[in-house]
């Protein structure tokens, strides 16, 4: 009983100290950014998507830990305007792409963090896009109450296959590139 009592104690002293260490820094989702651009044979694509929510955690001034929730419904095509960006984004919300309307919102949990130089770390996270999750791995750098980062995720791991050369033949130019890439602004 008196070794259960110790070891309650000390279990409870260190979550304190680690609650008491680690500081949660919410983004403002206002101030930050998620710009996408996606490729094809004949040209290429690009936009935004917002967040919804999300935090960085530091433990003494170092990175350890992160999640954010991505806003789907927000995706919208900034190349185009009028009738052909309403055309785009309608697709892209749709089943064949991101089907937003059954899947909302997207969500990157970090994982692991390691420092790679001063104030840049490698992150492994789980990022969750129409109920799949798979690991990618990044660079974020930090500086002040900002972080950066860029990134390509691969669309088929998360069954978005529309016009992928690895998935349907003879696409010629209608062929869409399987990777989208990812340039993300945060302020916190």
């Amino acid at each position: 009983m008196k070794n259960l009592k110790t070891i309650a104690i000390a279990l409870f002293v260190a979550v304190a100290s680690i609650s008491v260490n680690a500081q949660t820094k919410k983004i403002d989702v206002k101030a930050s950014t998620i710009k996408w651009v996606g490729k094809k044979v004949t040209g290429e694509h690009s936009g935004t998507v917002n967040f919804k929510d999300g935090a960085l955690v530091f433990k003494a001034k170092k990175l350890t830990g992160g999640s954010f929730t991505v806003d789907m419904t927000s995706l919208t095509s900034t190349d185009l305007t009028g009738e052909y960006q309403g055309k785009l984004n309608g697709h892209l919300k749709s089943a064949d792409f991101f089907g937003t309307e059954k899947f909302p919102t997207a969500k990157l949990v970090f994982k692991t963090i390691s420092a790679k130089a001063t104030d840049v770390y490698t992150v492994t996270a789980d990022l969750t896009i129409k109920g799949i999750t798979k690991p990618v791995t990044f660079d974020i750098a930090l500086s002040g109450n900002s972080a950066t980062t860029a990134f390509k995720v691969d669309r088929t791991k998360y069954d978005i296959k529309y016009n992928s050369g690895n998935f349907f033949e003879n696409l010629g130019d209608k062929t869409i590139s399987d990777d989208f890439e990812l340039t993300v602004a945060i302020k916190f």
